[in-house]
C-alpha cells in the first residue's frame, strides 16, 4: 500500500521504517495532544533500553536511555537523542519485526503530562521548550504514573553530538532508595509484562 509523502519533520523516522512490515504509526501532520505529554517506552531490541519522549512543537522529541530513568539526583543517566516520532507513537505497544529498524518488543512503561520549569517570577514560561531544546538544556516536571517530579535533560559535548544526560532534580519526589525500573516493570497501558506483549502480539500463544 502506497503511503503519503513523508513530512519533513518526520523524514528520518519514515526513512528508517517499512510501514508495510511494521505496525508502528505512520503519523501525519504535526498535531498537539490534549496536554503536553511524555511517554517512556521499554524497548527490548538488540539491547534492552528505555525510550524517553517529550511532546515539543507537535512531535515527540526522543532519547534512548540505556539504564532507564532514576529518582536518584546523584545519578546521571546517558540519554542518546534519536529521531523525532509522531504524537501517535505514545500509544504504541507491540512487536516490531526483527528485520525492521528497532526490531523487538515495545511497552508503554510510563506516560503522563509534563510542565516546563523554565518560568519567570510571575509563573510564565521564560523560555519555550523548543528554545530550551535548541539551547541544549531542558528542565521540566513529569506527572506520570511511575515517574514524577523535576528533571533536566542537558546536552553534553564531551560524549558525542547526540548525547545528553537525564538528571533527577532534588525535590520531594527524589528517592535514591526507590527504583521503579526494577520494582514496577510492567506496562501502564495494558498491565502486561514485556514477555506477555511479545507472546500475545507475535501470536506465540496461538495453538
Amino acid at each position: 500500500m502506497a503511503k503519503e509523502k513523508s513530512k519533513d519533520f518526520l523524514k528520518e523516522y519514515h526513512k528508517k521504517r517499512d510501514f508495510d512490515r511494521t505496525a508502528e504509526p505512520f503519523g501525519g501532520d504535526r498535531r498537539k495532544s490534549d496536554g503536553r505529554i511524555f511517554v517512556i517506552q521499554k524497548h527490548d531490541a538488540s539491547s534492552l533500553h528505555y525510550d524517553f519522549r517529550l511532546e515539543i512543537e507537535g512531535v515527540l522529541k526522543s532519547w534512548a536511555v540505556p539504564k532507564g530513568p532514576t529518582l536518584d539526583p546523584n545519578e546521571k543517566r546517558l540519554a542518546v537523542e534519536t529521531e523525532d516520532h509522531p504524537i501517535e507513537y505514545a500509544d504504541f505497544e507491540g512487536v516490531i519485526p526483527e528485520d525492521q529498524y528497532g526490531g523487538g518488543t515495545v511497552m508503554v512503561w510510563d506516560a503522563g503530562t509534563y510542565e516546563n520549569l523554565k518560568k519567570d517570577d510571575d509563573g510564565k514560561e521564560s523560555m519555550s521548550m523548543k528554545e530550551a531544546y535548541e539551547n541544549g538544556e531542558l528542565t521540566f516536571r513529569l506527572k506520570g504514573k511511575k515517574i514524577k517530579g523535576g528533571f533536566a535533560l542537558v546536552k553534553t559535548k564531551m560524549r558525542g553530538k547526540n548525547n545528553w544526560l537525564l538528571i533527577k532534580k532534588k525535590d520531594d519526589e527524589a528517592d535514591a532508595r526507590r527504583n521503579p525500573v526494577s520494582s514496577q516493570p510492567d506496562s501502564v497501558m495494558s498491565g502486561r509484562s514485556i514477555e506477555e506483549i511479545k507472546k500475545e502480539e507475535s501470536g506465540e500463544d496461538e495453538d
